[in-house]
């Protein structure tokens, strides 16, 4: 499973851009495209995620899902989920208080 905030991020990571992403998968640029356009979990054929996976795997890029580990170890950033934080729902723990 990959969102499509993750595939952005894997070709930023990589430093290329849709056409060649889709070069490297083996599949067509409008299936990355739409891939990319998906609101969260990136939906479409089985063997087009899974040449996705393949070729994003091949680059060095590891996909952590949501609560998992990475089995790999290496740098790497990952987004954290959303908390409250004073009050203010959806934000990131990026506080307005002061600093000590």
């Amino acid at each position: 499973m990959i969102t499509a905030a993750q595939m952005r991020a894997a070709r930023a990571l990589l430093g290329i851009d849709q056409r060649q992403l889709a070069e490297l998968a083996g599949i067509s640029v409008p299936t990355i495209q739409r891939m990319e356009a998906s609101a969260d979990v990136v939906r479409g054929n089985v063997d087009s995620l899974m040449r996705l996976l393949a070729a994003l795997n091949e680059a060095g890029i590891e996909v952590i899902n949501e609560g998992a580990v990475s089995q790999d170890g290496g740098r790497g950033v990952r987004l954290k989920a959303r908390r409250p934080e004073h009050g203010a729902p959806g934000t990131y723990g990026r506080g307005t208080g002061s600093r000590s």
